[in-house]
């Protein structure tokens, strides 16, 4: 019969905490102590007594983490598994697993063999984790309940952890850095915070602020993803500390993160560790920053580093380069391949990591490079021979080199690049933005007909990541989309800063790439999306955002009321709803961290198509309408009879300008982004009752008649209930929104005119509101998307040029058509002039996009030639 003492102590410990938090989930659902200990006790009976191999497949979940710790309760051995896919299928072929932990159906379920393994398994095992790198190699490491418990406490200890503590837990439990920031936080009682998803998520930041989070640990690449979210522009009072391993931060990053915490009062901590020595194993003080910005630091408390050369004598003298060796009590077991493994002891007592280093006159220990051919990227440790293997098993002759961001195969075979570029990713376990891919005539040999590596890592460093073929493909939709801006295949839809106006025209090219777009898919990187498979069912319903429909109905209305003066002035409202709610989705964090470049950046799509209307009247009309020419003739400082301003039709421009600018304006104030960034929806309730405020009071104050209604104090809480929409969070907060515009909505129609068009306007915002809150999409026939994709896509151009159909084009047919029919015409022809009209720009964007492509092309080419022609012909592969 095990007893609980065989588990380690940060487990047997559970209860003694109470009612504390333990796990905490977006939506305010909290685990406390007392009841994650109930769990993990139930679960452990139910697994039994005899030792066990479980074979988990962690995603994440509550689920996952309780039956994580009821196998270590219960003293069974448990293998840490990525949920599904071929590791969880080696594994079970391997070490044939008495229980399986597993989601199935989205169900979580525990499944035993029919017989336990007659192989024994070793009193001490804990826990089995697989080596960093994934290459096929099926090694995984053996830990014991002392190496978990010993390395928690060095880990609570030199962090300075206390019950007061929240980690936001970003990484994967079967990682080992991941699985370290549960354990030292259980270890003193601390919170855990799971938000489920990617730091690219939004709302990721909104959710580690009202999870009141104090420390957050990352990969390099972690840090990478923040910045694009514009993360250190985030107001988070309890952030404390910050941590990062898994490879080498960039000196300037680190720098960055160093400065931005230290003014606020928190810390950077940069570790190293390895798997086999349970996580960590050396961290940099942060009052040894920034001098020590570029080392690994220190041993953790009860572990020794020393560097020995190559006949593993210890080397005393500082700066003399060397292999890191690690000694402690959070050491490995050793390495297991098989179940029979799983029997033997402790076999390790000093770790050779491998790495080459030294250490430094001022007691820090550095990394200097690799002992062996071996990359570390975004946590994992991919050994390039290895790759070259897995490689060869395909019938792929290949060389494969590599830094701390990426790989490069050169192959010199007929496989296609995509097929290379498959193998490489199962092969290495890396995501496409790290793997480049070439093909050569002949691999590149030294005389003494080995491969010249050096001469691959040279065409590595100049080599960009491999991408799809420029053309029709997801990239190129990004590069047309975001021209000038330069992509890559790690950015996003969000991380590029992308907007409203850019939305519409990327999903449109995407929907016809692809199909149905993933939900979420702003947050996805381009090398996901391309690795999508493109849509087989033309004909199928697929689900479509519900702003883009609003969009396409909001124009569509502009366009009927102005041909038939009909009183249904919705269109335009909720246009303006569209502009708070974009803003809010997609510049919120251009917003929060000042960036006034990229919040701005939509108006170069707005105003392009808007100056070439403005050349057309000032050529036609002999003079310049400067009032329009400054964006300020809606507010009555000009009359269109007078040409010293465009016709009224054009207010929104000028609306739509004026309202970025205000919130730009509001957002360069420290103390709103402070506020903004602690909660949006707050900042947006707030900045509503203002807006509603401005609506009375602007009128009152500079009174202008009829003009009133293009003004922007007339239309602003429009904009902001949009907001709103996007920021409102919980049920309760949508519920909320929904009833101040049942409030505010009906009075705005009787203060409006209390007129049949005020009242058709303002209420039917209602369910546009609605529709925002509670249905962000809606299934469409895939007939009905492709009309609404291009509408929605070319909304601001139909409103631009519609009119110019029936009062320039159409008079001529006055005699010739009836009243119905000069109205049908109108309508039609308005949106299919829009439509060209925004075709021709995005074509003419597109070919601008293609001439720069081709331009990087051919001065890559002409870099790759001139460097080779500088090589000795002896050299040449």
């Amino acid at each position: 019969m095990l007893a609980l003492s065989t588990a380690p102590a940060f487990v047997r410990d559970l209860a003694r905490w109470g009612d504390a938090p333990a796990l905490l989930f977006p939506g305010d659902w909290v685990l406390t102590y007392r009841e994650l200990a109930a769990r993990v006790a139930g679960e452990a009976a139910a697994l039994g007594a005899e030792k066990r191999l479980v074979a988990l497949q962690v995603d994440g979940s509550e689920h996952a983490i309780v039956t994580y710790l009821a196998a270590l309760s219960g003293g069974h051995a448990v293998a840490m598994l990525p949920p599904g896919g071929e590791a969880a299928e080696r594994f079970e072929a391997a070490f044939r697993p008495d229980v399986r932990a597993r989601r199935v159906d989205a169900r979580w379920r525990l499944e035993r063999r029919a017989e336990t393994s007659p192989e024994p398994l070793h009193p001490d095992l804990a826990l089995l984790l697989s080596t960093s790198g994934s290459t096929g190699l099926g090694r995984f490491v053996r830990l014991s309940r002392g190496n978990l418990d010993s390395n928690a406490r060095a880990i609570a200890d030199y962090l300075g952890l206390c019950p007061r503590d929240r980690a936001a837990l970003v990484l994967p439990l079967h990682y080992s850095y991941g699985l370290s920031v549960l354990h030292s936080h259980l270890a003193v009682g601390a919170g855990v915070f799971l938000p489920g998803g990617s730091i690219l998520d939004e709302g990721f930041a909104k959710g580690v602020r009202r999870a009141r989070c104090t420390n957050l640990a990352g990969v390099p690449y972690s840090f990478e993803l923040l910045e694009r979210i514009g993360f250190r522009g985030e107001a988070l009072p309890d952030l404390r500390f910050m941590t990062s391993a898994g490879g080498r931060l960039p000196p300037a990053l680190a720098e960055r993160y160093h400065r931005h915490l230290a003014e606020r009062g928190a810390r950077l901590v940069l570790m190293y560790g390895q798997t086999e020595a349970t996580a960590r194993m050396a961290f940099v003080p942060p009052e040894r920053l920034p001098g020590g910005i570029d080392a690994i630091g220190v041993p953790v408390p009860g572990g020794t580093l020393e560097i020995v050369d190559e006949a593993g004598r210890r080397i005393e003298a500082a700066g003399v380069e060397g292999e890191l060796v690690y000694r402690g009590p959070n050491v490995m077991m050793g390495y297991a391949g098989a179940r029979a493994d799983l029997a033997r002891p402790g076999e390790i007592e000093a770790l050779h990591t491998g790495d080459l280093g030294v250490r430094g006159g001022d007691g820090l220990f550095r990394v200097t490079g690799r002992l062996r051919r071996m990359s570390k990227i975004a946590g994992l440790r991919i050994g390039h021979d290895a790759v070259e293997r897995a490689l060869a098993e395909r019938g792929i002759a290949a060389a494969v080199v590599g830094d701390d961001r990426r790989l490069l195969a050169a192959y010199a075979s007929d496989h296609p690049e995509t097929r290379v570029r498959r193998v490489l990713a199962e092969a290495s376990g890396l995501p496409g933005p790290h793997l480049a891919v070439e093909r050569l005539d002949a691999l590149p040999r030294l005389s003494s007909g080995k491969v010249d590596y050096q001469w691959l890592r040279q065409r590595l460093r100049r080599a960009e990541p491999a991408t799809e073929p420029a053309g029709a493909s997801v990239r190129a939709a990004f590069e047309d989309a975001f021209f000038p801006h330069r992509v890559e295949a790690s950015d996003s839809f969000a991380s590029l800063g992308g907007d409203s106006l850019r939305h519409v025209g990327l999903s449109l090219s995407l929907q016809r790439l692809l199909g149905e777009l993933p939900a979420g898919w702003e947050d996805r990187t381009i090398a996901d999306l391309s690795a999508r498979p493109g849509s087989t069912a033309a004909e199928a319903p697929a689900r479509i955002g519900t702003d883009l429909v609003l969009r396409a109905l909001a124009v569509l209305l502009v366009v009927v009321q102005h041909a038939t003066l009909w009183p249904v002035p919705v269109g335009a409202a909720t246009m303006v709803v569209l502009v708070g709610h974009g803003l809010a989705r997609f510049g919120s964090a251009a917003l929060l961290a000042a960036d006034v470049r990229r919040v701005l950046r939509p108006l170069s799509a707005v105003l392009l198509p808007y100056g070439l209307i403005l050349a057309a009247y000032a050529l036609a009309w002999g003079e310049v309408p400067w009032a329009s020419v400054l964006l300020v003739g809606n507010f009555g400082f000009a009359d269109p009879t007078e040409r010293t301003m465009l016709p009224f039709l054009y207010w929104f421009v000028e609306a739509y300008v004026q309202m970025l600018l205000v919130w730009t304006g509001l957002f360069l104030l420290p103390p709103v982004r402070r506020f903004a960034g602690r909660d949006p929806f707050r900042f947006g309730l707030a900045l509503l009752a203002a807006a509603v405020a401005l609506r009375f009071v602007g009128p009152a104050l500079w009174p202008l008649g009829g003009r009133q209604i293009f003004t922007l104090p007339w239309v602003l809480y429009l904009a902001v209930l949009g907001w709103c929409a996007a920021c409102a969070d919980t049920t309760a907060r949508k519920l909320l929104l929904l009833g101040i515009g049942a409030t505010i909505l009906p009075l705005m129609a009787y203060f409006g005119g209390n007129w049949t068009g005020a009242w058709v306007k303002f209420p039917l915002q209602l369910p546009v509101l609605a529709a925002l809150l509670f249905l962000p999409r809606i299934r469409l026939p895939a007939r009905g998307i492709r009309w609404v994709l291009p509408l929605a896509a070319a909304s601001f151009h139909i409103y631009l040029v519609h009119r110019f159909v029936p009062e320039l084009l159409m008079p001529p047919l006055v005699p010739h058509l009836s009243e119905p029919a000069f109205t049908i015409l109108a309508i039609v022809g308005g949106v299919a002039a829009g439509v060209a009209a925004h075709a021709v720009q995005a074509q003419a964007m597109r070919a601008a996009a293609t001439v720069e492509r081709r331009w990087r092309g051919r001065s890559r080419d002409l870099l790759g030639a001139f460097s080779d022609r500088r090589r000795p012909a002896s050299e040449m592969p």
